[in-house]
């Protein structure tokens, strides 16, 4: 069985190597320790997600929950993905300017900051970009980016 046939959070940790395991367990509880009420974590899309169930929010583009962040091991490096970043420019350079400020150096995309060790990552720094975003502000966020000009 390969990590895309998981299907469950626990399912997906049991199959990455040790060391990815470790750093993907605390990334994980980073997130845990400071995801805001209302928010549930899940797998898929053959990641751990964390999502705003759809009985929380049913009006998504896709019919899909929407997803907050979620936490992947690649090919070569391990993936935070964080949608509140993503989705607002401010926040974007908050994380961008807080992120340097540790001297470690950022490695992101879009909505993703790739690692490929924990110290490559100030986990500090992830719990609190995570526990910015209540649900309420995520729906808006999402919201006002589906309003057409």
């Amino acid at each position: 069985m390969t990590q895309a046939d998981a299907q469950t959070v626990g399912g997906y940790l049991q199959q990455l190597q040790d060391d990815r395991r470790e750093t993907i367990s605390v990334v994980r509880d980073a997130i845990l320790e400071n995801l805001p009420v209302g928010y549930e974590e899940t797998f898929q899309h053959g990641m751990i997600s964390y999502i705003i169930p759809l009985s929380t929010y049913p009006k998504t583009y896709n019919g899909s929950p929407l997803v907050f962040a979620a936490l992947a091991s690649q090919k070569s490096y391990m993936t935070v993905y964080l949608m509140n970043i993503y989705g607002s420019e401010s926040e974007k350079e908050w994380f961008v300017e807080r992120f340097k400020a540790t001297g470690k150096k950022l490695d992101m995309g879009r909505s993703c900051v790739r690692f490929k060790n924990l110290d490559d990552l100030p986990i500090d720094l992830i719990g609190e970009a995570v526990s910015r975003t209540p649900v309420s502000a995520f729906i808006q966020l999402y919201e006002s980016s589906r309003r057409k000009p």
